[in-house]
């Protein structure tokens, strides 16, 4: 908190009656960064096809984790993945927030199977599960200093496993 009051030139009760408790500053923040930078999946999930679905998805996490003008990895993740013991509802908000980004790739994934645009018998809560786990494990290596290089090859790598 210190360091964000010193960033912002504020002090604490200005931060809190701004922002509330360290709760709902948080939530503002997770809205923010949803907002700002994970605004490619709403493009990836409105692609015409499963396939391009699946790429916009892995090409624009590459791209959000790569951007110079922010630290690299994924708050969504990594926020999860530092917090304290005491931080249950930390991880809990983070992890609401992974599983309705998981949700949403689930649901136009059905309408693709629906569509007859991924192969009979595909279930669309595996694939949306793989591409989840993918996407955060691309966020893992970006934070522990993988390149953009290495990061699209594993996208590239993961994008031959899909169906169809």
């Amino acid at each position: 908190m210190s360091d964000l009051t010193a960033a912002m030139g504020i002090n604490r009760p200005s931060l809190y009656a701004a922002f509330g408790n360290k709760e709902q500053l948080f939530s503002k923040a997770v809205e923010r960064y949803n907002s700002d930078r994970t605004c490619f999946m709403a493009k990836a999930l409105g692609q015409p096809k499963a396939r391009r679905v699946a790429e916009q998805l892995l090409r624009g996490v590459v791209d959000m984790l790569c951007d110079p003008t922010t630290p690299s990895g994924c708050f969504m993740v990594q926020g999860a993945l530092c917090s304290s013991t005491g931080a249950e509802a930390v991880r809990e908000a983070l992890a609401a927030r992974r599983k309705e980004a998981q949700a949403a790739i689930q649901l136009r994934l059905e309408r693709a199977i629906d569509e007859g645009d991924l192969p009979r018998g595909s279930r669309a809560d595996d694939l949306a599960r793989y591409l989840s786990a993918v996407m955060n494990g691309l966020a893992v290596q970006a934070s522990g200093g993988a390149s953009r290089k290495e990061l699209r090859s594993v996208a590239e790598l993961a994008l031959k496993a899909w169906p169809g």
